[in-house]
């Protein structure tokens, strides 16, 4: 008897040991992921300013800007970071893990460059604020995602179709140009990316896997990052539609 509650003892030890060391593995996973997702944004904020400070001189528009924002250059400038995420997503795993987060970074930086022209629309002072009212929403959104034990896949299955309807009403309206639509489709793109936020934070943290190999558990951490700086900067594009003053 005594052999069975030290075996049970010991047991119970174990255990507890290794939900310790997930829990420390877990930890340190997803702060990896927000610390990549936040150099990324930076880049990109950086990015940004800088394209801009160069596109425009005393209110006009450079060689540079209207190369970028009047050319059928403008198209490239557009579409090269969606071409980037599709680069990133498809061959990350042939990839080496500082190849792969070196293209995370050249894509922040692309996406920075494309992002530049909301300071021909907004005011500087509306972004800024827009950007801390995201972040502060982000926060919480993700916090929620990283904590609850409820399972929010139902959820996030809904919220995948909704994107695609928000993608082609998007493209409708740009034929149609209805301020009421765009209107709508601003209000539910912020919900859309606000419940992605919790959702895809709470699958990130599900696709923790403590046997990894520190390169596996490198690339599912830029890919975490990848996609929670979507969900950022989309929810961060909506929201400045509804906060942002006009030039």
């Amino acid at each position: 008897m005594s052999d069975l509650r030290n075996y049970q003892g010991r047991m119970a030890q174990t255990n507890a040991q290794s939900a310790t060391m997930i829990d420390e593995g877990l930890r340190a996973y997803m702060l990896k992921v927000y610390n990549l997702m936040a150099l990324g944004l930076v880049i990109t904020g950086i990015a940004s300013y800088l394209s801009f400070q160069f596109a425009v001189d005393n209110g006009q528009l450079t060689a540079f800007g209207q190369a970028i924002y009047a050319s059928p250059l403008k198209w490239v400038v557009i579409l090269a970071p969606v071409a980037m995420v599709f680069f990133l997503s498809f061959r990350i795993e042939k990839m080496s893990v500082s190849a792969a987060q070196t293209t995370f970074w050249v894509y922040a930086a692309l996406m920075g460059l494309s992002l530049s022209s909301i300071f021909l629309i907004y005011t500087g002072q509306s972004i800024v604020q827009t950007f801390f009212v995201t972040a502060a929403s982000f926060g919480a959104l993700s916090l929620y995602g990283y904590t609850t034990r409820k399972s929010l896949s139902a959820m996030g299955s809904f919220l995948i179709m909704g994107l695609f309807g928000l993608i082609i009403a998007s493209i409708v309206n740009i034929f149609l140009a209805s301020s009421a639509l765009e209107f709508a489709i601003s209000a539910i793109g912020v919900l859309i990316f606000a419940g992605l936020t919790a959702y895809d934070t709470q699958r990130i943290k599900e696709s923790y896997f403590e046997a990894d190999s520190h390169d596996g558990a490198s690339r599912k951490a830029i890919m975490g990052a990848l996609t929670l700086y979507l969900d950022f900067i989309n929810l961060f594009l909506f929201m400045l539609r509804f906060l942002g003053n006009r030039e």
